[in-house]
């Protein structure tokens, strides 16, 4: 069987790599320059690479191909390949055909990577043999290929999505919907949301699939999908006879038995991270881990770099770093959970952002707007008659610097940019390593 692999990152080198492992002829391409640690990885494992180039020839005579998420679906040689009907698969859909662990697969527009780590957490400090991978940034494949767990708990995008044909975990997390990627979706948000809910079309009856009962999209969504898994809710708006919610003061999970503990004991800021605890709580019980590891692991875990990620208290001003925030629903959720009043850094490359969304939370939570981007001007005029105080900024040391000088103690200096990185910065994660680095300086 010849495999072919589109894209020579994290994902493609993974799935590549398993191709070989497993004696498959495998060729990788990348129209792109292929970073050089992942050119010696293929290197060292003997695999044919191409970079800066796409063989059209050799691309269409393969059996099976894998295609990194990265890669645009409407790209000309995608339609090449559905055209010539070559079986075409993420790479989370190539790795689970070679592994008979129990999946936990988790996708939603927010929360994912915080959610994800945090079921991985709970398994892994319960003692099981789990992997952590997916669209978190490590190789699914690569971990089937050399690791042997019995379970994996995988971040899965829309476009990962987009390629299955067979996927089915156990376990599969569908946490919200809101509008993002829609460039990629014909501008259709009922088309992406259908593509989110793919995580759970190959579910059957002795699967199970978590959702969010509080989510218009998903309650429409669910009105004409069939789900053949059992179906397990959770909310934060309404008491529920099965699945979890929050009564009063308490996180609540009813399942065969009964799980509950204090919100305030949550390691997780915020009235969405309540959510995420609920969703993680499930798919603990589920796995029949006891009552007690689940409450010491959700008072124990620490937030995922980058997400509501409190960097240091100086003189009584909190620093919280947001970057992973790239959508405007993302920084609605971080300002929600503010408690004191806030000086916010907003900006970046913007994606059709409509900030009327946080408009409300914005003027009762935020004292100040600081606007760090290379065009500020649709944040600057949406703002400018709700907000006495807006400034604009072009590099993350000015951004902070005028952050610091409004601030008094009580007060929270937040970056959460509902914007892409990639006007000034490399990513979300050197934006928000240079927030750190610029709030940390004397």
């Amino acid at each position: 069987m010849k495999i072919v692999v589109l894209g020579g990152g994290e994902s493609g080198c993974g799935a590549a790599y398993l191709a070989k492992k497993k004696g498959l002829e495998v060729f990788l391409s990348d129209k792109g320059a292929i970073k050089d640690h992942y050119k010696q990885f293929l290197t060292e494992n003997d695999i044919e690479f191409e970079e800066e180039n796409h063989d059209e020839e050799r691309i269409l005579n393969a059996d099976w191909i894998v295609k990194s998420p990265g890669i645009p679906k409407k790209a000309e040689m995608i339609n090449k390949i559905h055209e010539k009907g070559i079986r075409l698969s993420s790479e989370i859909e190539f790795a689970s055909e070679f592994t008979d662990a129990k999946i936990i697969a988790i996708t939603g527009s927010n929360g994912k990577t915080t959610t994800t780590s945090l079921i991985y957490y709970i398994l892994k400090n319960d003692g099981l043999n789990v992997g952590l991978g997916g669209n978190i940034g490590y190789s699914f494949a690569k971990q089937v290929a050399d690791e042997n767990h019995e379970y994996y708990v995988l971040e899965v995008s829309s476009f990962q999505l987009d390629d299955i044909q067979n996927f089915r975990p156990y376990i599969s997390l569908l946490l919200n919907l809101s509008k993002d990627h829609l460039d990629q979706y014909n501008y259709n948000y009922e088309e992406y949301a259908l593509a989110k809910f793919r995580i759970a079309e190959n579910q059957e009856n002795d699967n199970f699939f978590i959702y969010n009962k509080d989510d218009e999209m998903s309650k429409n969504i669910l009105e004409k999908f069939e789900i053949k898994a059992k179906m397990i809710p959770f909310s934060t708006n309404e008491r529920l006879s099965e699945g979890g919610f929050v009564e009063e003061d308490k996180i609540v999970v009813k399942l065969k038995e009964e799980f509950s503990m204090k919100v305030d004991e949550l390691s997780l800021l915020g009235n969405h991270n309540v959510a995420n605890s609920l969703a993680a709580s499930i798919a603990g019980k589920i796995l029949e881990i006891n009552n007690e590891s689940i409450r010491n692991s959700l008072m124990t875990f620490q937030a995922v770099e980058h997400r509501l990620e409190l960097v240091t208290e100086i003189e009584g001003v909190k620093y919280i770093n947001d970057s992973k925030a790239t959508n405007v629903n993302a920084t609605y959720y971080a300002l929600e959970s503010m408690k004191n009043p806030t000086v916010w850094i907003v900006g970046g490359l913007d994606k059709g952002n409509d900030y009327t969304e946080i408009e409300d939370l914005v003027k009762r939570k935020v004292k100040a707007i600081v606007c760090l981007g290379i065009d500020n001007q649709k944040i600057i005029d949406f703002f400018k008659n709700k907000k006495e105080f807006i400034y604009s900024t072009s590099s993350m040391k000015d951004a902070v610097e005028i952050s610091k000088s409004l601030v008094k103690s009580g007060d929270t200096v937040l970056l959460s940019p509902c914007c892409a990185s990639f006007d000034l910065f490399k990513s979300y994660e050197d934006r928000g390593r240079q927030f750190k680095e610029q709030v940390l300086k004397n």
